[in-house]
């Protein structure tokens, strides 16, 4: 049976609506998932990719410009180009950004109530690095606390300073810890470095889309179709990946009361649970012929 053929078998939530996705976004979510487990070093042949992409919705055209664009940007490295099993691995920037993804979109953080402050001085002659240090400090969760001043919990210094040094900015960064003891309580000014409300919009958004699909699976008594948990976990996963970078592990007692968060948690988790082994099933038996993903990744 061919993955597309497979993947139309009937899915837990083939009528709950869900968020679109990139090509890109997901092809950098399979090699989260799965990809990383290809045998000897995490090369996956353009034909798997597509094929497996394909079992979530994306034409090969999009994956090809995908995988070039994904290239471009230094993430995936070619591997035996030019032959038939020509095919594409993570280098070595894109293991350590999935290796930091691993750990901030896996585990549930128990935020200490210490923060972890970025103060950073770029020269007016170095201007783009300003909106590059900027732009990447909001995309690991970090809230503006005043201008050139950001602010996240301390749980993420470790995942901070890789970026950085990734990078290459963190000669323009002064990283510091520390208690807040402005004169103003704490959660009154979570709620003016972080957009709260624009949050709870994303955590409910993605319980929309994928709390049905858990519902779904949670009725079923037989073990779960190797097509089906694909084609329903990887779009969780590439929704939900994203939500823990936005709301960095904030403190429960300093966020508004029934913040959705929580219970968006509870729903990825229990996915992952029910339909992460069963799709590396899906992908095992559709890798190119002699190669056995054995359905790793995080």
């Amino acid at each position: 049976m061919s993955a597309v053929s497979a993947a139309s078998a009937v899915s837990a939530a083939s009528s709950a609506p869900r968020p679109r996705s990139t090509p890109g976004s997901l092809i950098l979510t399979f090699y989260g998932a799965y990809g990383r487990g290809f045998p000897p070093d995490g090369s996956v042949p353009v034909a798997t990719l597509i094929r497996l992409l394909g079992a979530v919705g994306v034409d090969a055209p999009s994956v090809r410009s995908a995988v070039s664009r994904l290239k471009r940007r230094g993430l995936l490295t070619a591997d035996r180009p030019g032959s038939r099993a020509a095919g594409y691995r993570p280098s070595p920037a894109a293991r350590q950004l999935l290796a930091d993804g691993d750990a901030r979109i896996h585990a549930r953080p128990e935020p200490d109530d210490s923060w972890l402050l970025a103060v950073f001085s770029v020269p007016e002659s170095e201007r783009r690095r300003r909106h590059v240090l900027r732009s990447r400090l909001a995309r690991l969760g970090f809230g503006n606390a005043a201008p050139g001043v950001w602010i996240a919990p301390s749980h993420l210094e470790e995942e901070t300073r890789h970026t950085l040094e990734r990078l290459e900015l963190a000669p323009y960064v002064d990283l510091f810890r520390g208690t807040h003891a402005g004169f103003e309580p704490t959660a009154r000014s979570v709620a003016r470095w972080w957009d709260l409300e624009s949050l709870a919009a994303r955590h409910r958004a993605f319980l929309d889309a994928h709390e049905p699909v858990l519902r779904a699976w949670s009725r079923r008594r037989n073990r779960p179709d190797p097509a089906a948990a694909y084609r329903d976990y990887l779009p969780a996963l590439d929704a939900w990946r994203r939500l823990p970078y936005a709301d960095p592990g904030l403190p429960a007692g300093l966020l508004p009361a029934r913040w959705p968060g929580e219970r968006a948690a509870e729903v990825f988790f229990a996915l992952h649970a029910k339909l992460h082994e069963a799709g590396g099933r899906f992908v095992t038996a559709h890798a190119e012929p002699g190669e056995d993903s054995g359905g790793h990744g995080a």
